[in-house]
């Protein structure tokens, strides 16, 4: 069996003295693993780096084997993510998102914004509400998307200024009013035809927003921890914002 994709690596593991076996992030096949032969040597390890995007043609003679990859370099952008405290910790917070859907069940949707994002994650003032809605779309794919849109408890479309930490819907100010203190805050920048973008505050927020229901639905269910990396993020992302001033949309 054979077959040929764009890919962004993220995660290696030794394997044996001159192999690795790579994780990459396929745009139709979604998550997928394999073996590189020589991946440890000096021509290949600057290629497997995470974040990088390859040309990968996988082969295996059945398709549940693990195979092993070819991979010719396309974006080597690694080296310069190493520059940016967001950068570093955000490819890896993102590569941690992706483990939680099932290998190779395609998500070409998360593929492009994941290369998106890439590219965005050295400018710190930026790669917080890029990667607060990664989270938000990777969740969406396991079958725990936030409404945001309205309110539940209404149907309204203004005013929307809570998140309901159960249903994880949106409430506006009012019908929340009376059970504000169990809400979880909903930032303007989420709320659809948002005119600001994300101000420290409100990113905190969202990070919180996020961080509720990836733990509620995902961590605790399965028994896992936060990926220390997010934490990281999160705190380079709110540092970057505290030494900005507001920003205006676009």
């Amino acid at each position: 069996m054979q077959w040929q994709d764009e890919a962004i690596i993220i995660g290696v593991k030794r394997h044996g003295e001159t192999s690795v076996i790579a994780e990459v992030m396929t745009r139709t096949r979604g998550r997928h693993l394999g073996l590189v032969r020589g991946g440890r040597s000096r021509a290949m390890q600057p290629v497997l780096q995470a974040g990088n995007r390859v040309e990968a043609v996988w082969r295996a003679r059945l398709d549940e084997h693990l195979g092993e990859f070819k991979l010719e370099p396309v974006r080597l952008r690694a080296a310069k993510m190493m520059e940016t405290a967001t950068a570093v910790y955000g490819v890896q917070a993102m590569g941690a998102l992706l483990r939680l859907l099932p290998e190779r069940d395609p998500h070409p949707h998360l593929f492009e914004a994941l290369d998106v994002i890439l590219e965005a994650l050295d400018d710190p003032a930026d790669a917080g509400e890029l990667f607060v809605r990664f989270e938000l779309a990777v969740l969406n794919d396991l079958g725990f998307g936030l409404d945001l849109t309205e309110c539940a408890a209404t149907g309204r479309r203004d005013s929307l200024v809570y998140v309901s930490p159960k249903s994880g819907r949106a409430v506006s100010k009012d019908a929340g009013a009376p059970y504000a203190d169990r809400m979880l805050a909903l930032p303007d920048f989420l709320t659809e035809g948002a005119a600001r973008a994300a101000d420290r505050d409100g990113m905190a927020a969202a990070f919180r927003l996020t961080g509720h229901f990836l733990h509620r639905h995902v961590y605790e269910p399965r028994g896992l921890t936060e990926n220390a990396a997010r934490d990281g993020f999160v705190q380079a992302a709110l540092k970057a914002l505290s030494q900005k001033p507001d920003r205006q949309a676009g």
